[in-house]
């Protein structure tokens, strides 16, 4: 009897170690997942964290609350991200205006922010996986344009590419599966044959344009893509530093500065955007100005305040709202 007790005791503290780890399992799948559904088109919120340990770098704080290293960097400018100090406070930007897409369904890499999402249902209710990446240098730029992924590789081997070999040819043909294999654990191939999303050995590079087109994950978001991802799911790489967006009643921007896009006119960019969203009646023409000079790539509310009770129209301290037909930037600044 007293053998049978053990075993049955065992085998219960297998299950309860099992529902543990699931249960970790989808916390942490669930701590970048949102609802893509209704009206809505901003995701997530913006925290503060205060530094508690002085070796703690705003590299480590990236990779903790899965973002790039440009999202915390361009977040929190005035500190130094190699040592930014005990008891500092740190802005965790944790939120976000969706692309702009057609159809929220499959893969969207948006090359201006570097941040990967993915759409997704469960049963009826539209989800979002979102992720930071790393992307293309420049003269190695990851393309623009409409692809799927074809195929789903585990613990892939590196066929060094011709062009990488010329400029490092100390490299092998191949670089097999481990540690050193720059492919990290999983990789999803794409229609275009040379281009990847995959994880990585060098996880200081998600946020930055270090790779030779590929796209890039942490070592730890790869596996829930992947595990996510089926074979054909259509991957939409865009490049947008501006997008506009509705939550909780009111108008959001967000504005990346994007080197690849310095001929961009961003302000017709925001008027051409709020003018199809049907939004430009509803925005502030100062704090939009504002959002767009300012590109801190976080969601900025641009919505027109309510004038305080009591105030004769036409008598506010911010200047009217956009009308609905306004896209020409010359008539804009007039008003």
């Amino acid at each position: 009897m007293l053998i049978i007790i053990n075993a049955a005791m065992r085998i219960v503290s297998g299950v309860c170690v099992a529902i543990f780890f699931v249960i970790m399992s989808l916390s942490a799948a669930a701590a970048n997942e949102y609802s893509a559904g209704g009206t809505t088109s901003v995701i997530g919120a913006v925290n503060t964290y205060t530094v508690t340990n002085s070796n703690e770098s705003l590299i480590e704080l990236a990779r903790k609350f899965d973002l790039g290293y440009n999202e915390i960097t361009n977040a929190n400018a005035d500190l130094d991200p190699f040592v930014p100090g005990e008891a500092k406070s740190v802005l965790i930007p944790s939120s976000w205006v969706l692309p702009d897409v057609e159809a929220r369904s499959g893969i969207v890499i948006n090359l201006s922010e570097l941040r990967l999402y993915y759409f997704f249902k469960l049963g009826s209710d539209a989800r979002v996986l979102t992720f930071p990446i790393g992307i293309g240098s420049e003269g190695t730029d990851t393309p623009v344009g409409t692809f799927r992924v074809m195929e789903k590789i585990l613990h892939p081997a590196w066929h060094v590419p011709e062009s990488i070999r010329k400029e490092k040819p100390d490299l092998p043909l191949v670089v097999p599966p481990g540690p050193d294999n720059p492919l990290g654990s999983h990789a999803l191939r794409l229609s275009l044959p040379s281009i990847l999303i995959h994880g990585t050995n060098r996880p200081f590079a998600i946020g930055r344009k270090a790779s030779h087109g590929c796209i890039r994950l942490y070592p730890e978001d790869i596996p829930k893509l992947f595990s996510m991802v089926p074979k054909e799911v259509p991957v939409r790489i865009v490049r947008q530093p501006v997008k506009v967006g509705w939550g909780d009643g009111k108008v959001y921007i967000e504005v990346h500065g994007d080197s690849g896009m310095e001929s961009e006119d961003f302000l017709t960019n925001a008027l051409s955007l709020l003018a199809k969203k049907h939004l430009l009646g509803k925005v502030s023409s100062i704090k939009l100005l504002k959002a767009i000079n300012d590109k801190s790539g976080l969601p900025v509310d641009i919505s027109q305040d309510a004038a305080p009770e009591g105030t004769p129209a036409g008598n506010s301290h911010q200047k009217q709202p956009l009308r609905e037909d306004l896209q020409d930037k010359n008539l804009f600044l007039l008003l």
